[in-house]
């Protein structure tokens, strides 16, 4: 004789359906409660961005309602990468000479790494020559790191350049043309001369002691060579070895400059 069944219960294989079914069911955060955490705006406004299908989540527009896992998805907004992983840390520092651009250096000297907090770890964006000062940024946003540094994004690097003697308008014309070195001719600069032998310089390439070369080649050797701004982040009240983390808004204007760029 068999029992019968509880009417109330499902049979087994619709258990294993509801199941399956909740392993299908999106997890993770609303997007854009991520969105705001990371200073795109209230989460209204995100909501609105959302709405307007200027989010991607993976490539794909993402839709109201959407959840995402801050550490695997890549969220975009108008193609500016979004950096939602958690522990990702950005700061600005204004390099003195002397100091060398790199992780770790085989001579014992002094590094930009040594400079700011030893973690999480960072790695610079770029490069500045040993001998030159000024603007620099640290981050372990790879993703960010690499649009900022790639030429297809043409970020701007504006330098304050100390020349010897002065320079004439054929040689800044030189310098907004482009200029040929050994490796090419160079981009046309914006270059102008705020006062006799300094100069106001801004490229978007990053070729090795691009500025310095440039210079030699219209004749007028660097004395003394400073970066002043990246993209649209400055700071002139940073002190050479000091440095600071980039707010949130410096951080957003920085993600939307590699896009539009």
């Amino acid at each position: 004789m068999t029992t019968p069944s509880d009417p109330d219960e499902p049979e087994a294989p619709l258990w294993e359906q509801w199941a399956e079914q909740r392993k299908q069911l999106p997890t993770g955060e609303r997007l854009q409660k991520v969105l705001a955490s990371t200073g795109w705006g209230s989460r209204r406004t995100c909501e609105e961005l959302i709405a307007e299908g200027r989010v991607t989540v993976n490539g794909d527009v993402a839709q109201l309602g959407r959840r995402v896992d801050p550490e695997q998805d890549r969220i975009e907004v108008d193609g500016a990468p979004v950096g939602v992983k958690p522990g990702l840390v950005y700061y600005l520092l204004n390099k003195p000479t002397g100091v060398v651009t790199t992780a770790k250096d085989t001579h014992g000297r002094r590094t930009v790494v040594d400079l700011v907090p030893s973690e999480p770890r960072v790695f610079p964006v770029g490069r500045l020559d040993v001998d030159t000062e000024g603007l620099l940024l640290l981050t372990n946003d790879g993703d960010l790191a690499h649009r900022i540094t790639h030429p297809s994004h043409g970020v701007e690097k504006e330098y304050l350049v100390h020349v010897k003697g002065r320079v004439s308008q054929g040689g800044l014309r030189r310098l907004r043309d482009g200029v040929e070195l050994d490796d090419g001719l160079t981009a046309p600069a914006a270059a102008s001369q705020p006062s006799p032998g300094v100069l106001r310089l801004t490229i978007h390439e990053g070729r090795n002691r691009q500025v310095r070369r440039m210079c030699d080649a219209i004749g007028h050797p660097v004395l003394r060579l400073v970066r002043t701004r990246i993209g649209p982040i400055t700071d002139r009240s940073l002190r050479p070895g000091d440095w600071r983390e980039l707010s949130t808004g410096e951080r957003r204007a920085l993600a939307e400059a590699v896009a539009t760029s």
